[in-house]
């Protein structure tokens, strides 16, 4: 491993497990620590497989990527406009994640999205699902008339 001018790599024999230090002090072996501090203050949206957005602070993820999110809203987006219904806390089983990621703040409030009500955009939400599965039956009742059928989505994900 070649060394940098600025910053040479000691091994540090006075412990029993060796870890290599920059000769300012920063370890190796802590870098991975500071970082996992560091996220847990931060702001996360995860992105989950049936769809739905959860933002919250990080409190605890595992090897399986199990979270536990902590002050947690649902948010929900129609068209242009989206709502936040508070969760809580939020316990998530890793395979159920499709998406982890952290919050910048300053972005966040320039959104060109319009925050409105938990009635207002459940309502919404309501309309839009109402139109899509008027929208699917329509379609099935053309590929059906031509004599064609598509398997219904729930059978598509089973094992």
């Amino acid at each position: 491993m070649e060394s940098s001018s600025s910053s040479s790599l000691v091994s540090n024999s006075s412990s029993s497990r060796k870890a290599l230090q920059f000769e300012e002090g920063w370890s190796l072996a802590l870098k991975p620590a500071s970082w996992v501090t560091a996220a847990f203050l931060e702001k996360h949206l995860v992105l989950l497989r049936d769809g739905r957005t959860l933002i919250g602070y990080l409190r605890s993820i595992d090897q399986f990527a199990n979270l536990v999110l902590h002050q947690t809203v649902e948010r929900i987006h129609v068209g242009k406009k989206y709502g936040d219904i508070p969760r809580g806390i939020f316990v998530v089983r890793g395979e159920n994640v499709v998406l982890l990621g952290e919050i910048d703040l300053e972005k966040e409030s320039d959104t060109p999205l319009q925050q409105v009500s938990i009635e207002e955009i459940l309502e919404e939400q309501r309309v839009e699902q109402q139109a899509k599965h008027e929208s699917e039956k329509l379609k099935v009742q053309a590929l059906k008339e031509r004599g064609l059928s598509i398997p219904r989505a729930d059978t598509l994900d089973e094992y």
